[in-house]
């Protein structure tokens, strides 16, 4: 089973390419897709897009999990953040995908057990699951392991 996970955002996006295979947990690939602040907005959703299509398209997922929308302070920020998601959105029903959505704190306590964990505790968990102590640099990376692990969780409980 594989599946990719996403921290959707507009100037960084973050993906996981995720398989488990009997009782192992494999990460694929994980990193970001960036967008320049000096680009129209539509030029930078069309970048997310393509750029995400070339990733789903190489590993074929069977699934896509992606975090929900929590309410920000900053509106302009939560709707740029929204649209991005609506690109993935699209892509996973194009290529007919499993739509798994989690919010901040089900992937915490999924992954750690407290829905309060920090970026170190969720670190910590996600090298222990994977052991592999070579985690990507940016948050955003982690963080869409961490949504990619609890939707093969989740979704596939039987694979466990």
């Amino acid at each position: 089973m594989k599946i990719i996970g996403i921290d959707p955002g507009f100037g960084r996006m973050g993906y996981a390419i995720v398989e488990k295979t009997g009782q192992k947990e494999k990460l694929i690939e994980a990193d970001c897709i960036q967008t320049k602040t000096g680009q129209k907005h539509e030029a930078r959703l069309l970048q997310l897009g393509q750029s995400l299509e070339t990733i789903i398209k190489k590993h074929k997922p069977q699934a896509l999990a992606v975090e929900k929308l929590y309410f920000a302070k900053n509106q302009k920020t939560a709707l740029a953040v929204a649209e991005a998601r609506g690109v993935v959105l699209y892509l996973a029903g194009f290529y007919q995908l499993e739509v798994l959505e989690f919010s901040p704190l089900e992937i915490k306590m999924g992954l750690t057990g407290y829905g309060r964990a920090d970026k170190n505790q969720i670190k910590k968990m996600l090298r222990l699951i994977l052991k592999n102590n070579d985690l990507p640099k940016l948050d955003d990376a982690t963080d869409a392991i961490a949504i990619a692990l609890i939707g093969l969780s989740r979704a596939y409980p039987h694979l466990s």
